[in-house]
């Protein structure tokens, strides 16, 4: 009897010992693939983010989505990413255009600059003497001072400005809304002929120069 009892009490420590080694193996075994919606989503998220492409300006961080190098002169420098939030394609072909004219605008200013120190138009030292740049400006509102409107040379061109402004707004308010193809800061002024060029080669160049300006 005592050894028929031997060989069950063996094959119970084996069962056991099989069942320990079973048990612990399991510990180490990959778990099972979640189908749930939010792991799907995440998943998705850290594939598009492990996809989305980097800044050239700044190499450590994700391009912005609007900025997808389309635009003359586009580098991804937004760094505080306000193309994103702005509700539509619209908004950034504004900001473009706003800095076309700024852009052009400083180039303008950085060429009288210069010319006004090789070459004076006749009858001005006459009015404002020998006066550059800001101090212009002062001697033009001395002379409307003492002297009347007849003098009011920075009224004249506020004026001018603003009716340049306020027709050239047209075009942008319709580039705007979508309702134009028109590309910003095309206004179909080229005697030059330079558009039949290489044209985004231009449209580069100008907008580094007046960055530089």
């Amino acid at each position: 009897e005592t050894h028929s009892t031997l060989p069950d009490s063996f094959a119970m420590l084996r069962a056991s010992i099989v069942l320990a080694i079973a048990a612990a193996a399991s510990a180490f075994a990959p778990g099972p693939i979640l189908t749930s919606s939010r792991t799907a989503a995440r998943s998705n998220a850290i594939s598009s983010m492990q996809m989305q492409a980097k800044s050239k300006a700044l190499p450590w961080l994700d391009r912005p989505p609007k900025l997808d190098g389309t635009i003359p002169g586009d580098s991804g420098f937004d760094p505080l990413w306000v193309t994103s939030m702005l509700p539509d394609k619209g908004w950034v072909k504004y900001l473009q255009e706003a800095e076309i004219k700024h852009g052009r605008i400083a180039m303008l200013a950085v060429v009288g600059a210069i010319v006004q120190d090789v070459y004076r138009f006749p009858g001005v030292d006459s009015v404002i003497g020998t006066a550059k740049l800001t101090a212009v400006h002062d001697k033009f509102l001395a002379l409307e001072a003492t002297k009347g409107s007849g003098y009011a040379t920075m009224h004249q061109i506020f004026l001018w400005v603003g009716l340049l402004e306020i027709f050239s707004s047209i075009a942008t308010i319709q580039m705007f809304l979508g309702n134009s193809d028109r590309v910003p800061g095309s206004f179909g002024f080229d005697p030059l002929g330079f558009g039949k060029q290489d044209l985004k080669t231009l449209q580069l160049k100008e907008i580094k120069n007046g960055r530089l300006a």
